[in-house]
């Protein structure tokens, strides 16, 4: 059966005029009137019948009034866009992989922020040892946020931010005792990070081209172990320009602009486009626009000198 004329038959039956159900429906008398005789074939009854000037209802018609409309109500239930997640009410847990680098600036504001909102919303962050397999498609992993590759060829993506590069040492690194050039800083020793155990990356590449080779000293899986080696040592590392401050400063480490041109961390979402039109994951994916706005604000425009 052709569920459109369920359409027809409310009108229809609202109006108890073929004319004004045509003018209802946008359409013409003729369309209507051949509707019509379709659903009386369909149904054995005539559904509205002549009654001087005006068009009646037959007593089944009548007992269909109520039946159809109330269809009809539910079909565009169904067909309707989902209703909003109804936060203060929301009971879901969502999934993210993020990096070790990115979770210390990330968790706490990210938490805060979905609990003001949705108390009953639980955050799980997962290690980026899942990176590179399947979990977004297979729903282990609703949100992969840090540094996008390995990817899904159907994954959806979003770029968030661009955050430079800076090196790291104790606060009275023989390094200090003068201008951190591009020499001075590859003769210092390195912690490299990596989970694979790579010892090289851009930087050696910057270093490179100038003639210079700096030595890793040591390679750990995490940037916190980076962190905590580099407070008690000789040794240098890499973290986020604007990384948690205070934090470093409690850890008696300082920050300082590499001396090579070296390119930034380009931090991005991912997600499974099963979750793309869901209301509840387009709220997360809002809380952590903001979060990572918010951790790694974009610097100042700069401004030209005003001229004498």
């Amino acid at each position: 059966m052709d569920l459109n004329l369920l359409t027809t038959l409310d009108a229809l039956l609202q109006e108890n005029s073929v004319t004004r159900a045509a003018e209802r429906l946008g359409t013409s008398p003729a369309a209507v009137s051949r509707a019509l005789g379709r659903l009386r074939r369909t149904t054995g009854d005539p559904l509205l019948v002549r009654a001087g000037q005006q068009m009646v209802p037959t007593p089944r018609a009548v007992l269909l009034r109520e039946e159809v409309r109330s269809l009809l109500e539910q079909a565009d239930a169904v067909l309707a866009p989902a209703p909003g997640p109804g936060l203060p009410d929301l009971d879901r847990t969502f999934t993210a992989q993020v990096s070790d680098l990115l979770l210390a600036n990330l968790a706490a504001p990210l938490t805060e922020r979905v609990r003001a909102q949705a108390p009953r919303a639980v955050l799980v962050f997962l290690p980026e040892s899942i990176e590179g397999t399947p979990a977004l498609r297979q729903g282990t992993v609703d949100l992969e946020l840090g540094v996008l590759d390995h990817l899904d060829p159907e994954t959806r993506t979003e770029a968030l931010t661009s955050v430079p590069l800076v090196a790291v040492a104790r606060a009275d690194h023989p390094l200090f005792d003068g201008p951190v050039d591009a020499r001075r800083f590859a003769a210092a020793d390195h912690i490299g990070i990596s989970r694979q155990g790579k010892r090289h990356g851009p930087i050696d590449a910057a270093l490179a081209r100038q003639g210079l080779r700096r030595r890793v000293a040591a390679v750990v899986p995490s940037h916190t172990a980076a962190l905590l080696m580099a407070r008690t040592g000789d040794l240098v590392c890499l973290t986020l320009d604007g990384w948690l401050p205070e934090a470093l400063a409690a850890l008696g480490l300082r920050t300082f602009p590499i001396p090579v041109a070296t390119p930034p961390i380009e931090i991005g979402m991912a997600w499974h486009p099963r979750h793309s039109s869901d209301r509840g994951h387009q709220w997360f994916r809002d809380q952590v626009r903001t979060a990572v706005a918010t951790a790694f604000p974009p610097p100042p425009p700069e401004t030209s000198p005003h001229p004498e």
